[in-house]
């Protein structure tokens, strides 16, 4: 690990991007604690070089922070993010240069759980259809086929984190069945106990994958995660299965889900997709999964709440103030020194 230069007089924190969010409030709590904050508003790795060469705290809303930036800004101690996932930071050259991050576990659990029942059960219930259709001209319109009776159905969830839990509990009374697969749950009678008060039998992937009616994702994006949801996991699924994703798009292969879907009317494999995420962010005006009666998409906003607007701002800067307090960060996703 490389000795970190020492700060200065001045404390600096900079804020790389804030396109959607009001970090005033983070703002004052670093300037409380003492640092000259510096809100730059791009993504742009050399204006982010450029604007936080003497940071101590990197802030990032959606930027990829990478090697070439973190070897840049030699005074960098920490990079708190203000989310749960954090694959868009190189944590191992951040690790290297003994650079803290941190990200937001659990701030948006509800919030997140109850978006993935939400548009699942647009997709199910075949919301887009029948919205459509609630007019004098096609008012006893059907779609192609009939939804599904859910309690007849198996909800799965590949992911049993806090979220895949969450939305267990909140679809326990509507689904016949859960199944979850969780290759880093450990097997404890603790976790045996809590997965069958919420109704989940744990089960392995060939099987959560070859029995969900509706199958949801819940897993954060790695080497390992990356487009696994391909077309030969796609063409396991039961067919007129439902395909849930509030994680990280890439953890799907748009264009073999696009063909899995079939026709606009839902007449392929799958008969719809729920997303909250896409692969790229904002999508090109030809992706693949735009425009479509079968495919239920949401802007990357499951985790939006009156509270999580404000919880992630805090969360975000409280993280760098406690390593200045106390020498350690709240919620480390790596650990330094």
């Amino acid at each position: 690990m490389n000795d970190r230069i020492e700060a200065g007089p001045e404390r600096l924190a900079v804020y790389t991007d804030a396109e959607d969010t009001d970090v005033t409030l983070g703002v004052r709590m670093l300037e409380e604690a003492g640092y000259t904050v510096r809100v730059l508003g791009t993504r742009d790795p050399a204006e982010i070089i450029a604007g936080a060469r003497d940071a101590e705290v990197l802030l990032p809303g959606y930027a990829e922070i990478s090697r070439e930036v973190i070897e840049a800004l030699p005074k960098l101690r920490i990079i708190p993010l203000m989310s749960m996932g954090f694959d868009y930071v190189d944590v191992e050259a951040a690790t290297e240069h003994g650079i803290w991050v941190t990200n937001v576990p659990g701030a948006a659990t509800e919030e997140v759980a109850t978006h993935a029942l939400a548009i699942l059960l647009h997709a199910t219930r075949q919301l887009g259809f029948y919205t459509a259709s609630a007019n004098p001209v096609d008012w006893n319109s059907r779609a192609d086929t009939a939804p599904p009776r859910l309690s007849e159905r198996t909800l799965g969830l590949i992911g049993l984190g806090r979220i895949g839990r969450e939305l267990a509990r909140l679809a326990r009374p509507l689904f016949g069945r859960i199944a979850g697969y969780d290759p880093l749950l450990p097997d404890t009678p603790e976790t045996r106990a809590e997965l069958a008060a919420l109704g989940v039998e744990r089960v392995g992937l060939d099987e959560v994958r070859r029995d969900s009616h509706v199958l949801s994702l819940h897993l954060p994006l790695t080497e390992q995660t990356e487009g696994m949801i391909d077309a030969a996991f796609l063409a396991e699924m039961p067919e007129g299965a439902v395909l849930v994703n509030v994680s990280r798009g890439a953890l799907i292969d748009s264009a073999a889900l696009a063909a899995a879907l079939g026709s606009v009317h839902g007449s392929g494999h799958l008969a719809a997709a729920a997303l909250d995420v896409l692969e790229e962010e904002p999508p090109a005006a030809d992706h693949p999964l735009l425009g479509r009666d079968d495919v239920v998409l949401t802007p990357h906003i499951a985790y939006f709440s009156a509270r999580t607007e404000v919880e992630y701002v805090r969360i975000q800067a409280q993280n760098a103030i406690s390593l200045a307090a106390h020498g350690a960060p709240d919620s480390p996703v790596n650990r330094v020194g």
